[in-house]
């Protein structure tokens, strides 16, 4: 699993989001940090504390070429 932090225009402080490796979002901060670092070290921590195996399944999307043929 992954801790990724986030903002958007409209709350510029930092949230974390645990995602596993299927894409899914697992769990996110309700609580927001003044940085990056900060929000990825408390994500990173509650990662710890979980204490999980990541099962997940990477779904595999078949995906077209075909645009990258008619140069």
């Amino acid at each position: 699993m992954q801790v990724a932090a986030f903002s958007t225009p409209a709350s510029p402080d930092w949230r974390w989001r645990i995602v596993n490796y299927a894409g899914e979002v697992v769990e996110e901060s309700h609580e927001t940090f003044p940085t990056i670092v900060t929000a990825v070290a408390d994500g990173t921590k509650r990662l710890v504390q979980m204490n999980v195996v990541d099962n997940s399944v990477i779904a595999r999307v078949p995906r077209s070429t075909s645009h990258l043929r008619r140069r």
